[in-house]
């Protein structure tokens, strides 16, 4: 009878090893993001984040995906995103700028470590940025200084300057743990278990502040649950999600005799994007509402009644702006999507091994073919993800108020982390049992 390996993985002392530092560099990832960065005055932040408004709803997300630590303005506020923006604009630039696309293409080892080095060099002004930028709009949507100081004046300069410098720093301090994570526990799972913890953190006290609410509380927890479920469900079926194109590759020669073709498959993913489309269509989408915010006192009227026709648009309260969010992220599905694949170069690739897709002629029109396919196959998944992401639009109103709170536990964002952190994460251990001799498949009891 065959019997999981997965019974032997305290055995093994090299994973049991990995499997210790990994949960340790993620507790004190989690101490960290409780101490408050030095000047913030965390009753602004508060209140801003209990209001009806497009801040609130950026609060509320970016503590989703930080983990909590937007609400108290830890030394983890801006998470490692900065990073990940940074990672975003250098993948973006390669298929704009022949210089770079060259270098990837020429020594792709190389090109990595380029990739690697540039990527945390621009994520310390990226993290800079975030960290003004935040304390500026904070402070002009509240009303108030989120500091108890007045920021960037020639008498609080050195103040500014610690409490922005702290902020870089964490973010920094994130993701040097997500490398010792990737390096010393689970292999290249590093930053995604980070954002992986951060995200579950806030799910006990979401579900306590569901339970508090008794004439409701239990069934919209059966009933969020179920839709929890089902979406989870159906998040892996589409991610799962393949197009095997057939590929042929020639015989090899063996002493005098020359092999017979070898038949394989390409495998093409239906969502290649992943949860990127989501993050640029809410930094988008955001945008117009915070930069509005700032006219909303106008004293000329038709100035200040049409910021608030766009803060009420892209507040996130609405069906408008639930339309606009699923345009976007079917939109942006198909872009990143595009770049991601003309980076591979299929076409290239194949010809150097000598194989051809049957009927396709090898270089330029195998990646001609393919890139049609891909776009095909991406269009279900490009409108799933835009489903996903405004599921919790849709559902608001069959809600009580009390519930709406809850209903991350079923957005987009939060479920594709957790879902491809938990498959990948599962997956490597799998493959680190196999290695150390515990494969599933050779254990009989």
């Amino acid at each position: 009878m065959k019997r999981s390996a997965w019974r032997h993985l305290w055995k093994s002392e090299d994973i049991r090893r990995k499997l210790l530092i990994t949960l340790g560099l993620l507790i004190l990832y989690r101490l960290a993001a409780n101490i408050p960065v030095p000047g913030i005055n965390s009753d602004v932040i508060r209140s801003l984040a209990q209001t009806d408004s497009p801040a609130s709803n950026l609060i509320g997300l970016l503590d989703l995906l930080s983990g909590g630590t937007m609400s108290n303005f830890s030394v983890l506020a801006m998470g490692v995103y900065p990073y990940i923006t940074a990672q975003i604009i250098l993948q973006l630039l390669v298929p704009i700028i022949p210089a770079l696309e060259a270098r990837m293409k020429d020594d792709p080892r190389q090109g990595q470590k380029w990739m690697e080095k540039w990527t945390i060099v621009l994520t310390i002004p990226m993290a800079l940025l975030s960290a003004i930028g935040q304390i500026n709009i904070f402070t002009q949507l509240a009303g108030a200084n989120v500091l108890n100081f007045q920021a960037f004046t020639g008498a609080t300069i050195i103040p500014t300057i610690a409490t922005l410098v702290t902020m870089v720093a964490g973010t920094m301090f994130g993701i040097w743990l997500g490398q010792l994570i990737s390096e010393y526990g689970i292999p290249n799972q590093g930053l995604s278990l980070i954002i992986f913890a951060g995200i579950v953190s806030r799910i006990p006290a979401n579900l306590v502040g569901l339970l508090s609410d008794r004439q409701n509380g239990w069934w919209m927890l059966i009933l969020i649950l179920v839709l929890l479920g089902l979406t989870i469900f159906a998040i892996v079926f589409v991610q799962q999600g393949r197009r095997h194109v057939p590929v042929l590759f020639p015989g090899r020669r063996v002493g005098n005799r020359m092999s017979m073709p070898v038949r394989s498959n390409l495998p093409l993913m239906v969502n290649m994007a992943g949860m990127i489309p989501l993050i640029f269509a809410q930094a988008i989408l955001t945008f117009p509402a915070i930069v509005a915010s700032y006219f909303l006192a106008s004293e000329t009227a038709w100035v200040a009644n049409l910021a608030q026709g766009i803060s009420n648009t892209f507040g996130g309260q609405n069906a408008l702006y639930a339309l606009f969010y699923f345009l976007m992220v079917v939109l942006f599905t198909f872009f990143y999507t595009d770049v991601l694949f003309a980076q591979q170069n299929y076409g290239d690739n194949l010809k150097r091994q000598g194989a051809q897709i049957p009927g396709v002629v090898r270089g330029a029109q195998t990646q001609k073919y393919l890139t049609k396919v891909q776009r095909r196959i991406t269009l279900p998944g490009a409108f799933f993800l835009g489903f996903v992401a405004v599921l919790p639009y849709i559902l608001n109103p069959i809600f009580p108020a009390s519930a709406r709170n809850s209903l991350f536990l079923i957005s987009a964002a939060g479920l594709l982390i957790v879902v491809g952190v938990v498959r990948d994460t599962f997956t490597i251990i799998e493959t680190e049992l196999k290695l150390h001799g515990y494969d599933e498949n050779l254990i009989r009891g």
